[in-house]
């Protein structure tokens, strides 16, 4: 099984169906959604939160939110 890489990022825009752009530290743009876990304990995001991303080995375009940075 491939794994995925982790990264943290910054929240640049809410999109529709649960979706989000994020800008991670190194520069790149990612269209990410949030995690189950994340879910479960609502999460609420807005622009500029600090987020750890999960990146799709697969489509590095596309993430997941795993958690919000405080």
């Amino acid at each position: 099984m491939t794994e995925s890489k982790t990264a943290r990022g910054t929240i640049e825009a809410v999109l529709p169906r649960a979706l989000y752009r994020v800008r991670l530290d190194g520069g790149e743009e990612i269209t990410a959604s949030v995690s189950n876990k994340a879910r479960q304990v609502t999460v609420k995001l807005l622009p500029g939160d600090g987020v750890t991303v999960e990146i799709s080995p697969y489509d590095p375009t596309r993430g997941r939110i795993r958690e919000r940075q405080t």
